[in-house]
């Protein structure tokens, strides 16, 4: 029985595990996506999110336990400088697999994994560093978004000349109202003058 048995083993040791992962990691790092099999892209995934997570915190402690899983120094400074920084707002979810079909020589289906923020065609706002915002995993309730919205009315401060601005725009766009109703009523005086003169000369 497998009762309880997660570890996707790729067939091979521990020790043979650790260092295929580790390598694969450190690559990805470097070059930002790779292509490799579909098992191996999906252990992978859930071998350096964490240590994306940990880059975070850019301090003495979290380096020597990133570099203790990756061995690599060039790798430590491209995650901790550069890869941190991009993914700085996002609560996990660094990694991207996309399925590349079969393998011609043994049939394994290929995979390119890819980190999300480098990617100019899926992503958004490329380029942009993210602020480092906390989120939660808490469900907002249905007057979450009124007190979203009344947060940022607040948050928004109007200057002195934008409100007379405002009033300004708001006097003009009355007096056109009321002109256009003068001139409706105008013109509706002259129909009603000109219908009863067509009857009294009939």
């Amino acid at each position: 029985m497998r009762h309880g048995d997660k570890i996707k083993n790729l067939s091979r040791t521990k020790a043979h595990r650790e260092a295929l992962l580790s390598n694969l990691s450190c690559q990805l790092i470097q070059h930002k996506r790779i292509v490799t099999t579909l098992a191996k892209a999906k252990a992978l995934r859930v071998y350096v999110e964490p240590l994306i997570t940990k880059s975070k915190e850019n301090t003495t402690h979290q380096r020597r336990i990133v570099f203790s899983h990756l061995q690599d120094k060039e790798a430590i400074k491209e995650l901790f400088d550069n890869i941190a920084g991009k993914v700085g707002g996002r609560p996990g979810g660094y990694t991207r697999i996309i399925k590349l079909g079969i393998r011609p020589g043994d049939a394994a289906e290929k995979a390119m994994i890819e980190l999300v923020d480098y990617n100019e065609i899926y992503g958004k706002g490329a380029g942009e560093e993210k602020a480092g915002a906390k989120r939660t995993r808490r469900r907002g309730g249905s007057g979450g978004t009124k007190k979203k919205a009344e947060a940022t009315e607040e948050a928004t401060p109007v200057s002195a000349a934008e409100e007379k601005a405002i009033e300004t725009e708001l006097a003009v766009e009355e007096e056109a109202a009321v002109e256009a109703t003068e001139a409706k009523a105008d013109d509706t005086a002259v129909t009603e003058d000109e219908s009863k003169e067509g009857k009294e000369e009939a």
